[in-house]
């Protein structure tokens, strides 16, 4: 009896789009043909490059273009701004959706060119965990990388990421293939903000302050210039990080609220440890008993950073100064 593991998660590293729809549109086509459900989760402008490649009716290929709607389209650039979203709110939620099938079929591309360098590291830490994420299941995630685009870098990593690389040569198992290590790597302290930013505000949060998180938030957000219609998601944040650092981190934390000239940001340290590389980016199901405050978090903010080691913990929050 087999033991591999039926997951399967190949990164193809296409230079053009010729290559990206030589490599992308047959996955997608042979999903269909095959009855398995799929989705298709890529930056906007690729949706409509590989939609317009795929209702161009072929020969051979007519069932498959028969059931072009069924394909879930997803603008990665929406549904994926948080990388911290994408597992439970992009891939967890499809592929759940679909459990009775055969095998799930995805193509996911959550590292663009235009990605910042502050939005790269959870990026990564993504494309590692997917692979405890998606452990032991009969399903497919196809990644994408635009290697004439993307620095060497990130090519590296998609290396140590991926178990199998696809490129013009063919498909090969990856032999860099590391993503425990990928995981720890990029768990880097946060910069520090007092270099950074000459306007933090500061507020120690006790069980006896805790009811003034929210509207400390709230009031020095508002004054940075974060938009009305952010501030009760920004209230809501908050009010979890803090409930979480009197519960898991030794019942006491420090807010700072600051910004730079895009973002409001806000963060809690406290001395908590988060032990599971997961936490906040797996679906908790109505029955569990906690578990919820983290991936709340996830879904509001536009980004969200973290360090942990035994006995610390900081998480930071990025809203966008946008309506």
């Amino acid at each position: 009896m087999s033991t591999a593991d039926p997951f399967l998660h190949p990164a193809v590293l296409y230079r053009g789009e010729e290559e990206y729809l030589a490599a992308l549109v047959p996955f997608v086509r042979a999903g269909l043909e095959a009855g398995d459900p799929v989705a298709v989760a890529v930056p906007g402008p690729r949706l409509r490059l590989l939609r317009d490649e795929l209702d161009q009716a072929q020969p051979g290929i007519n069932q498959a273009v028969a059931t072009i709607d069924q394909v879930q389209w997803i603008d990665m650039t929406v549904a994926g701004r948080n990388p911290g979203c994408i597992i439970p709110g992009v891939l967890r939620a499809f592929a759940d959706s679909h459990r009775a099938a055969d095998r799930v079929r995805i193509v996911g591309e959550p590292i663009w060119p235009g990605r910042s360098q502050v939005e790269y590291p959870a990026c990564v830490q993504h494309e590692a965990l997917i692979n405890l994420a998606f452990a032991g299941r009969a399903v497919t995630i196809l990644c994408p990388y635009d290697a004439d685009r993307l620095d060497p870098e990130i090519l590296a990593d998609a290396a140590a990421t991926h178990p199998i690389v696809i490129d013009r040569h063919g498909e090969q198992a990856s032999t860099a293939y590391a993503p425990e290590k990928i995981i720890q790597e990029h768990n880097r302290p946060l910069d520090d903000i007092e270099a950074n930013a000459t306007d933090v505000a500061v507020l120690h949060i006790d069980a006896g302050s805790f009811h003034l998180a929210r509207g400390f938030a709230a009031q020095h957000a508002t004054r940075l210039g974060l938009p009305a219609g952010r501030i009760p998601d920004l209230e809501v944040a908050v009010n979890e990080l803090a409930a979480n650092s009197l519960v898991h981190g030794g019942g006491r934390g420090i807010l700072r609220v600051w910004a730079d000239t895009d973002h409001l940001m806000c963060q809690v340290n406290d001395g908590g440890h988060l032990t599971d590389p997961l936490a906040g980016r797996r679906p908790v199901g109505l029955g569990a008993d906690g578990g919820r405050g983290l991936l709340l978090v996830h879904q509001i903010a536009d980004l969200v950073r973290i360090h942990t080691i035994p006995g610390s913990a900081a998480i930071r929050l990025h809203f966008a100064f946008r309506s």
